[in-house]
């Protein structure tokens, strides 16, 4: 489970968060650690489309930014009971029976395919929240959305996490600032029932019934998506979990992407004493990039404690991959 308690022990000892919604996430850690009932839902809690300032947290700076081709894997998380009702951090009111999502420095909200690698199964999120503010995290999880996914017994899942680029341009039209800075808002999706468990996808080519409905995942399918806020409100609300093919996948720890080799190289002879790194040149979007990487790792526990080392020796942006 999302180790938010430990985070809201640094915050309490002095860290301090800019801009109105990371201070509502600062209040409700803190709340957390005092044991306090959450308050309920603000009646005037509604949308507001965010990227944000850079913030501080724990010493590490963040900086948000609108990515409509963001495309990850890595190390999931979830968080749910002691955030319950509490307010988002683009002001939306946090039910943790939604299938919402926490990201570091993409826009909210926005809308992302998130897949868990481990078991095939996935699902359409709505990205509302700052966090979660831990080494080797790219993304923190509703309860609700851990479920789906299959991964809320283990805590922790390798996922692959995709921004789908249209339906996050239409919350983001429709939210953003009109001409005279006022911030349009439109109603959050309703939320769901009590949370209930979800059993794992059946076999490939095998459907369950009308509820939790598990499809197979093809291209051919047609895509059905209207382009308005309330066609994508209502896909998000119908959440028709698919199963993708599962391929083996490996745990990294990256120390970093260069473009010069010789960079890299210095990042190696850094790492020697952290344990073997290996080079790699790839070439993305036209571009040849070396990677240092050490792994594959055997677990998540694992690229921790590496990747605490890591960062140690220097390589402040190191990050858990999964390839």
């Amino acid at each position: 489970m999302s180790r938010r308690t430990r985070l809201a022990a640094l915050l309490l000892s002095g860290t301090v968060l800019s801009g109105c919604a990371e201070m509502n996430l600062f209040g409700h850690m803190a709340k957390s650690v005092g044991g306090e009932t959450p308050p309920p839902p603000s009646a005037s809690a509604a949308t507001n489309y965010k990227v944000g300032k850079p913030y501080q947290v724990a010493g590490v700076w963040y900086y948000p930014q609108e990515d409509f081709a963001y495309d990850e894997t890595g190390i999931a998380s979830w968080y749910g009971p002691n955030f319950h009702a509490k307010l988002t951090a683009n002001g939306e009111t946090f039910d943790q029976n939604a299938v919402t999502a926490a990201h570091k420095t993409l826009q909210m909200p926005s809308i992302a395919r998130v897949t868990n690698l481990e078991n095939g199964r996935s699902i359409i999120v709505r990205i509302n929240d700052r966090g979660p503010f831990v080494n080797g995290r790219i993304l923190d999880l509703s309860r609700r959305s851990a479920q789906l996914l299959g991964m809320e017994g283990q805590g922790t899942a390798k996922v692959r996490v995709q921004v789908l680029a249209e339906e996050s341009r239409v919350l983001a039209g429709k939210l953003k600032s009109d001409s005279t800075g006022n911030e349009p808002k439109v109603a959050s999706a309703a939320p769901r029932g009590s949370v209930q468990a979800e059993s794992l996808a059946p076999p490939p080519g095998v459907k369950n019934g009308d509820n939790g409905q598990v499809v197979i995942a093809s291209s051919n399918q047609p895509k059905q998506r209207g382009m308005t806020v309330e066609a994508v409100e209502r896909e998000i609300a119908a959440q028709e979990v698919k199963s993708v093919p599962v391929r083996p996948t490996s745990i990294y720890v990256q120390a970093g992407s260069y473009g010069r080799h010789d960079n890299a190289n210095r990042m190696v002879a850094r790492l020697s004493k952290v344990g073997k790194a290996q080079l790699q040149q790839v070439h993305l979007q036209g571009k040849t990039l070396f990677r240092v990487r050490l792994g594959p790792v055997a677990s998540v526990e694992e690229a921790d404690r590496i990747l605490d080392s890591v960062v140690a020796a220097g390589a402040q942006d190191a990050r858990v991959v999964v390839d």
